[in-house]
């Protein structure tokens, strides 16, 4: 049945039960939603990541709110992209922005309140007062029995234990009489080996509430804290009364005479990592190298396979080369190829020794180039590596902006008695450089960041001799970013997290750049 309303119609057709089920399950599905992501961010807060799940539930509240009310319809099409924004790209900028401010490292992983924490769980046996341990299966369970080494008898025995792996247990250990004393014999060492995780969270209590812990496959003993913690956050050393505070500088706890103690704390430094670019010597020596590296570098590589690409892309243009095609689909084959590839190629190509380009230039001029080992040679290996893999792009580019220029200039150029070489730098190059600028920009942006080929064809070798911080002649900053963080550096994340955000805003100035090259050549 339908009814007629203006123009239109709507229908009256009752609700099939697929519908009435629909209806009936929406409401507990959303509640079940609702209640796990409560769940969730419970489980993080609980963890200790009370930032975490405080933005954990400001996105699921704005998500419940965008789907589920009237007033949030609107937003339903565009929350997904802008909460994928902040999770993905706004979050991890600002978190690595963060770090950068920090002294995090392998040194400094852990916070100050954990660092103390760990500290105070430290402990020294009472060595005079150890007891050797042996254990004794009663029935389904276990009892414990200690005695000082040599000694026939037990001193104490413990009342049946249900060992389970996990669980702590305290319980009260007695003197032994004809009722406790364990009567079968002691389990091996083997088995014993099998309940040291249960063994471990033990804990025995004397009748003079004295305790026994664990402390190997064959020891109970009482225990003495190695430091005590005041109220001003410093700690106390046991054996001497040292006393140790934090230092929110250096991140360490320190002594008034210096000394400091593992592990260290994350800490705020400020622009302690921006100053020590800009004011350590011994740093800012292969920083601003590598950084005028990765200018020329990028600038090398645009520059020159602009230049080929170009140049192929007009000589592919003319329509009376013969097999055109053919010459097409081999300039642009080392595109198709995996770039990983080809750099694993070159690497071989350029070997010293056994590499068939220096095979041909000692068998033509008697030299064979030490490619990997000379400062030079080397970046301009990788300068002519990167223009092999770049050149097919632009000149994919070109191709098609060739198509677009009319043909009428060419022919009164011809008219005008011009030569090639007038055609092209009066015609053919400013018609195409201009909407072909925002993308030489962008491919600009993307060599400043191209770890691949660094890490494939030198890792960044050679290295500069006596820096305080390891650091290559080829390496580009993303790469000595990666050394810095990750590999022979002290796993220093601060300081990469610092250079990172300066990658950062050099890469968006460079877009911005784009955008507006963008917008004139649209004009």
């Amino acid at each position: 049945m339908s009814s007629s309303l203006g123009q239109g119609t709507y229908s009256t057709l009752p609700p099939t039960t697929a519908d009435k089920l629909g209806r009936l399950l929406y409401w507990p599905a959303v509640a079940a939603l609702i209640v796990g992501a409560l769940y969730f961010v419970f489980v993080v807060y609980a963890t200790g990541q009370a930032a975490w799940a405080t933005g954990l539930l400001v996105l699921f509240t704005a998500g419940f709110y965008v789907y589920l009310s009237r007033g949030g319809f609107a937003w339903r099409y565009l929350f997904p992209g802008i909460a994928g924004m902040l999770v993905f790209i706004a979050f991890p900028l600002v978190y690595t922005a963060q770090i950068g401010f920090t002294n995090y490292s392998s040194t400094h992983l852990l916070s100050e309140s954990r660092v103390r924490e760990y500290l105070l769980e430290q402990h020294d046996a009472v060595e005079d007062q150890v007891l050797a341990y042996s254990l004794h299966a009663s029935g389904a369970e276990y009892r414990l029995a200690l005695a000082k080494e040599g000694e026939p008898a037990p001193r104490w025995v413990s009342p049946p234990l249900a060992l389970r792996a996990g669980k702590a247990l305290r319980v009260d250990a007695t003197a032994p009489d004809a009722a406790t004393a364990p009567t079968g014999p002691a389990l091996p060492l083997p088995e014993l080996v099998k309940h040291r995780d249960a063994l471990a969270k033990l804990v025995l209590v004397l009748p003079d509430k004295s305790e026994l812990h664990y402390l190997g496959l064959r020891e109970f003993g009482p225990v003495k804290p190695q430091w005590t913690a005041a109220a001003d956050g410093s700690l106390t050393r046991t054996a001497d009364g040292v006393v140790f505070k934090p230092n929110r500088d250096t991140g360490f706890f320190e002594s008034a005479a210096g000394e400091t103690l593992q592990p260290g704390f994350k800490a705020f430094i400020g622009a302690g990592n921006y100053a020590r670019m800009l004011f350590d010597a011994e740093f800012r020596g292969p920083f601003l190298s590598i950084f005028t590296w990765t200018v020329v570098f990028s600038a090398l590589t645009v520059f020159f396979a602009t230049a080929i690409g170009m140049l192929f892309a007009v000589m592919l243009n003319w329509e009376g080369m013969k097999y055109r095609t053919t010459y097409r689909t081999l300039l642009f084959l080392p595109y198709a190829v995996p770039g990983f590839i080809s750099i694993l190629v070159f690497k071989g190509l350029f070997n010293q020794n056994f590499g068939e380009i220096n095979a041909i230039l000692d068998a033509l001029f008697g030299v064979k180039p030490a490619w990997f080992a000379d400062p030079f040679l080397a970046k301009t290996m990788l300068v002519i590596v990167n223009v092999w893999l770049g050149y097919p792009y632009v000149m994919i580019l070109c191709s098609g902006l060739l198509k677009a220029i009319p043909a009428d200039l060419y022919e009164a150029s011809a008219l005008a008695g011009a030569s090639p070489a007038t055609n092209f730098f009066k015609i053919t190059a400013p018609l195409i450089i201009k909407p072909l600028a925002p993308l030489l920009v962008s491919a600009f942006a993307f060599n400043f960041n191209n770890f691949v080929l660094i890490a494939l064809l030198t890792d960044g070798r050679p290295d500069f001799l006596s820096t305080k911080l390891p650091a290559g002649q080829t390496d580009i900053l993303v790469s000595y970013t990666y050394r810095i963080a990750f590999r022979d550096s002290g796993s220093d994340f601060g300081l990469a997290a610092a250079i990172s955000t300066l990658i950062f805003f050099l890469v968006a100035a460079l877009s911005l750049i784009n955008l507006r090259l963008s917008a004139k050549a649209q004009k």
